[in-house]
C-alpha cells in the first residue's frame, strides 16, 4: 500500500496548478490532504472521480476557507471515521481516518501556534489526540497517522536548529514529539533514513525553498505493529502545489 500525504494549502489552489495531473503520476493507493480549505460543495468532485479515486472523504472545519482535512482512496474503505468526537478538535476539522482490513489510515493536521492563543490551542489539542489515539490503539493496533504535525522533531528537522524559541520547535513540542513516537510509533521517514537531512515545508519568504531553508512538519507515523512493514519512505520534494510537499510511506502488506 502506498501513502502519500500532503498539506496543499487550499486545494482549490492546488487544483490550477497542476495538482490532478501530479497525482496520477504519483499514484498512491491513499492519499491524505490536510488544509483542503474548503467544503465538498464547493469543489467539483468528479474531477478526483476520473483522476482515478472514486472514494474520497471530507471533513471540514465549521469556518469556510480553513484548516480541514480529506482522504482520496482507490479503494473502499470498510469504515470511515469523521473527526475524534472531541468538540475542541473538530469545529476545525483536523482528523478524518479510513478503516481497511489490515491498516487503518488517518489524516491529521495538527494545528500551529502563530500566536499565544493558538500556542494554547495547539497544545491542548496534542494532549487530547495523544490521549484519543492511545485509546483507539487499543481497538486499532494497525494504526498509520499521516499529516502535518507542525513540529520539527530533531534538529536536523530544521534548516537552523537555534530557532528554540519559534513554535514547531519549541522544546515541549519536540518532547510531545519523542513521548508520541515512544507511545507505540514509528516515524517512518527517520526509519528508513536515519542521515538524511530532508525538509517537508519552506516560507515563502525571503526564496526559502529556493535556498532549502526548510522545516520538517510533515510525518507518516507508522504503527509499531507495522514497523516489519515499512518498505520505503520519502519526501517528494519537487512536487510545488503548496508550500509543502508530499511525503510518502510504502508499506508491505
Amino acid at each position: 500500500m502506498k501513502i502519500i500525504s500532503y498539506n496543499v494549502n487550499g486545494i482549490r489552489a492546488a487544483l490550477k496548478k497542476g495538482f490532478l495531473d501530479w497525482l496520477q503520476v504519483a499514484n498512491p493507493d491513499v492519499l491524505c490532504i490536510q488544509e483542503t480549505k474548503a467544503h465538498k460543495d464547493q469543489l467539483d468532485l468528479s474531477e478526483f472521480e476520473n483522476a482515478g479515486y472514486p472514494y474520497h472523504y471530507w471533513f471540514s472545519a465549521q469556518k469556510k476557507g480553513y484548516a480541514s482535512v480529506a482522504v482520496l482512496c482507490k479503494e473502499k474503505p470498510n469504515h470511515v471515521e469523521y473527526g475524534t468526537g472531541i468538540e475542541t478538535m473538530d469545529f476545525e476539522g483536523r482528523n478524518l481516518r479510513v478503516d481497511f482490513d489490515a491498516v487503518s489510515v488517518m489524516s491529521m493536521y495538527l494545528p500551529s501556534g502563530t500566536n499565544l492563543d493558538r500556542l494554547n490551542f495547539k497544545l491542548n489539542y496534542m494532549d487530547e489526540i495523544q490521549e484519543y489515539i492511545n485509546n483507539l490503539k487499543k481497538e486499532i493496533p494497525n494504526l498509520v497517522v499521516c499529516g502535518d504535525y507542525n513540529i520539527c522533531h530533531e534538529e536536523m528537522d530544521i534548516h537552523n536548529p537555534k530557532m528554540k524559541g519559534v513554535s514547531g520547535f519549541l522544546p515541549e513540542e519536540r518532547t510531545w514529539m519523542s513521548d508520541f513516537i515512544k507511545s507505540g510509533f514509528v516515524d517512518s521517514f527517520r526509519y528508513l533514513n536515519q542521515d538524511v537531512q530532508a525538509y517537508s515545508w519552506w516560507s515563502y519568504r525571503a526564496n526559502a525553498r529556493a535556498n532549502n531553508k526548510g522545516w520538517r512538519l510533515d510525518y507518516a507515523m507508522v504503527s509499531s505493529a507495522l514497523k516489519a512493514h515499512i518498505s520505503r519512505a520519502y519526501i517528494l520534494s519537487e512536487a510545488k502545489h503548496s508550500d509543502h510537499c508530499p511525503i510518502v510511506v510504502e508499506l508491505n502488506l
